[in-house]
């Protein structure tokens, strides 16, 4: 019994649940959330849920890709069945779903998008070159569009949604290096199985580097204050040494980049808080 309710848990992905709902609340805070405190918090909820949803709804699909690049996961070592795999995660659709009606009506309609981009990633796009990483990307970045949809101004969080989409795209691209093995054996075409791991990573490279040139815009323009760019320059840096290191190691290189990702999300944080002072 301790084995499957730990199993369960496994399959949302804590970590990732909140750091996706701490994105959502940065776009609503970022888009001014004010009095509208409320909505903020049943949005980071919409997505903390839907984020697991999507989480248990991967590891139902990927189960045999996982028992050879993640034999721990909840499925591939017995905690969890894969039909119980996903009936918690129809559960989990159903509460985000419910949770979202409460939104403005462009929020519903990116939860709407967004949940079915969660299903379909699995089942037709994990395996497609560069969509399968693409659609990942929009899917965080829209994180912050989502937020401010929430409060009424998504507008204000467009620049911030582009930044993060790319810099997932990076991490996306050393993930896939990371689980070549299993995803050849299951017959996907991921980018590095497509073009080969050091050109893929070229491509994730790109994107990378696109998006720490853009970095200083939000201070340009206004959205945020003089801190920002001391805490960006930081998480930049971060990210650019993951990129390099992913040639040589893409394990460590995949984890340091969430470093640099979460810093990111803190630089928008104290870059706005600074205007508020």
């Amino acid at each position: 019994m301790y084995d499957t309710a730990r199993g369960v848990a496994e399959l949302a992905r804590p970590g990732n649940c909140i750091a996706a709902a701490v994105l959502t609340g940065t776009g609503a805070f970022v888009a001014g959330a004010g009095d509208a405190v409320i909505l903020a918090a049943i949005a980071a909820l919409v997505t903390a849920v839907a984020v697991a949803a999507g989480n248990a709804i991967n590891d139902y699909f990927d189960r045999d890709i996982d028992a050879v690049n993640r034999p721990d996961r909840p499925i591939p070592r017995g905690a969890v069945s894969a039909r119980g795999a996903l009936a918690v995660a129809g559960v989990w659709f159903f509460l985000a779903v419910a949770l979202a009606t409460r939104l403005p009506a462009l929020a519903i309609g990116i939860a709407a998008v967004n949940l079915v981009a969660l299903v379909t990633y699995t089942t037709v796009f994990k395996g497609t070159p560069g969509l399968g990483n693409a659609l990942v990307s929009y899917l965080v970045g829209s994180t912050f569009l989502f937020g401010g949809a929430a409060v009424g101004t998504p507008a204000a969080v467009v620049v911030l949604a582009l930044l993060a989409g790319l810099s997932t795209f990076t991490r996306e691209v050393i993930k896939d290096v990371e689980d070549v093995a299993g995803d050849r054996e299951e017959g996907l075409r991921t980018l590095p199985i497509a073009v080969g791991e050091r050109r893929a990573l070229w491509v994730g490279t790109a994107a990378l580097l696109v998006a720490v040139a853009a970095s200083p815009v939000p201070y340009l323009n206004g959205t945020f204050g003089g801190v920002y760019l001391l805490v960006v320059a930081v998480a930049d840096a971060v990210m650019l040494y993951a990129g390099y290191e992913s040639f040589s190691d893409p394990a460590t290189a995949q984890h340091r980049f969430k470093y640099g990702t979460f810093l990111g999300a803190v630089a928008f944080v104290v870059g706005r808080a600074a205007l508020l002072i």
